[in-house]
């Protein structure tokens, strides 16, 4: 298979088994007695998409993977696409990642608090209240975002950037991440649109806040998702299929991405050189 067409081949064997295993999961979970508040099993899609391409290409797989883990070491953008990687460097401190958890409790906050302008209503609820344990569901949550994640941000992200820009693979993966919940398309159009808004939004934060990163993503990412999953529980009502929530969930993601689109000179960014293709 040419070289050019190596992506393609494992982009489309990830989503595909992405896409299909999602569905299964989500069906079995009723048989399985595992309440969605705590996970959902449809979360490990990806992650069985990641071992399947594994299966086909494991020397690229992990190449993709390297900067996942607190050990790794992912390649730096080339000068050129096509190029050689450039070196790895350090990773980056602790505190230098600071601004990406700083977004995550943004949006929840500009999320709430809009949605309790709106209706005056605070909408908060308890964690004590919770049908389960908060910290089994803390735990649970994180697990279940490091199921996505390993897919979206870990192996997809640094795949695309071998041939694009990191505004560009952030916006399609976006896309796709919310398509991908396809339960979403059950509820009002507005609703939909909303949630595709605030997946698109997210990806680009996620994208540029990672594309320095040379190490432990998957945690970064894992964790970035775990603190909107659990902002959503707490403060909002989306869930019922109500359509403000999730508009204004979508118009908060928006707006936190704006600071991290303004201060990244995305033009001046070439793809990333992995020798795996």
């Amino acid at each position: 298979m040419h070289k050019w067409n190596k992506w393609k081949a494992k982009a489309g064997v990830f989503l595909a088994v992405t896409f299909v295993t999602a569905g299964i999961l989500g069906a079995a979970q009723p048989a399985t007695g595992i309440p969605t508040e705590v996970i959902q099993l449809t979360q490990f899609g990806p992650a069985l998409g990641v071992a399947a391409v594994a299966l086909l290409w494991p020397s690229p797989v992990r190449a993709l993977l390297a900067g996942a883990w607190p050990g790794g070491r992912a390649a730096a953008p080339s000068a050129r696409p096509g190029g050689r990687p450039g070196r790895a460097g350090r990773a980056l401190p602790l505190f230098a990642t600071a601004p990406l958890f700083a977004t995550a409790l943004l949006i929840t906050a500009l999320s709430a608090g809009t949605y309790a302008l709106a209706t005056g209503d605070a909408h908060a609820t308890d964690p004590r209240s919770l049908d389960h344990p908060f910290a089994l569901i803390v735990v649970a949550q994180l697990i279940g975002a490091c199921g996505e994640e390993i897919g979206w941000r870990c192996f997809l992200q640094p795949l695309l950037r071998t041939r694009f820009g990191p505004l560009a693979v952030s916006t399609s993966i976006g896309a796709v991440w919310g398509v991908w919940h396809v339960q979403v398309f059950a509820q009002a159009p507005a609703y939909a649109a909303g949630f595709l808004l605030g997946t698109v939004a997210m990806s680009v934060v996620l994208g540029l806040g990672l594309e320095r990163v040379r190490a432990n993503r998957l945690l970064l990412a894992g964790g970035f998702h775990t603190l909107i999953n659990l902002g959503m529980l707490l403060f909002m009502d989306e869930e019922s299929g109500a359509v403000l929530p999730m508009v204004l969930f979508g118009a908060a993601c928006l707006v936190a991405a704006v600071p991290w689109v303004w201060r990244t000179p995305v033009a001046r960014i070439p793809a990333m050189a992995h020798s795996a293709r």
